[in-house]
């Protein structure tokens, strides 16, 4: 379940957000009463708990998820998008055992992809510190060959590229039979 919560926590405006259709379709709701039931509640999501999407946002993840254009039976609202404290604040207003165990879920999966972000830092710095003292080192020693501080730039780099987090997977587009269990 935290694979499927994990590719759909965004980056929107420097914020690790999920939007409200993705939230309604985990929660077993429609993505219509799931709004309302903010709505009704306003006061719990203050703007840095929940936000809608401009139009420029909108561009920005239409490519990562399928939404139709207006005027051809799609939304004709922009999304709104929650922060964690925002999808932490939900469970109060989808008060069902179905919204507490995903909310759950939601929370172990934001605090995981924080972990793991802090943990790329990490070494990200690590790594350019490294790389500046050989380059000191270097500096120092007129005896350092030019081809052994080459080779030392292609292992920082063979590193950076280990390090760096991979794409989430996308959601495919269209119809996905799911697969059947077989006797």
């Amino acid at each position: 379940m935290q694979s499927l919560i994990g590719s759909r926590i965004f980056v929107l405006r420097e914020q690790r957000v999920m939007l409200d259709s993705d939230l309604a379709e985990l929660y077993g709701v429609q993505t219509k009463a799931l709004v309302q039931a903010v709505k009704r509640n306003l006061l719990r999501f203050p703007a840095d708990f929940m936000f809608q999407l401009a139009n420029q946002d909108v561009v920005a993840l239409r490519s990562q998820f399928v939404t139709s254009n207006t005027g051809r039976g799609g939304r004709r609202t922009p999304p709104y998008a929650f922060t964690e404290q925002g999808v932490a604040m939900l469970s109060s207003v989808l008060n069902s055992s179905r919204a507490i165990a995903v909310n759950i879920g939601i929370m172990r999966t934001f605090v995981r992809v924080r972990e793991l972000a802090a943990t790329h830092g990490d070494l990200a710095a690590r790594l350019k510190e490294l790389e500046e003292r050989s380059e000191a080192l270097a500096l120092q020693h007129d005896s350092f060959a030019h081809s052994t501080r080459a080779q030392l730039k292609q292992v920082f780099e063979a590193i950076r590229q280990l390090t760096t987090p991979p794409d989430p997977p996308k959601r495919p587009i269209g119809f996905v039979v799911p697969p059947q269990d077989q006797p």
